[in-house]
């Protein structure tokens, strides 16, 4: 299943490490973030609890971008 979020992220730079956090979380086969649209689109792994892998996505972005938001 693909779900679209809206992000807010400052530059390209930080959105560039959030896909690759949000990429390497459990439950996620592929994540790409269009920063000039703020926008994430994450792609979920078959029997994936979305909720929770979301909030799994959000714990990691913030690890390597502690302003960012990701609204779910």
């Amino acid at each position: 299943m693909k779900k679209t979020y809206a992000i807010d992220v400052d530059c390209a730079n930080c959105a560039a490490k959030m896909e690759e956090a949000a990429a390497k979380t459990e439950g996620v086969s592929s994540a790409v973030i269009s920063f000039m649209a703020q926008k994430m689109k994450v792609e979920f792994e078959e029997g994936a609890d979305i909720e929770k892998t979301m909030k799994m996505v959000v714990k990691n972005c913030k690890k390597v971008e502690d302003d960012c938001e990701i609204y779910i």
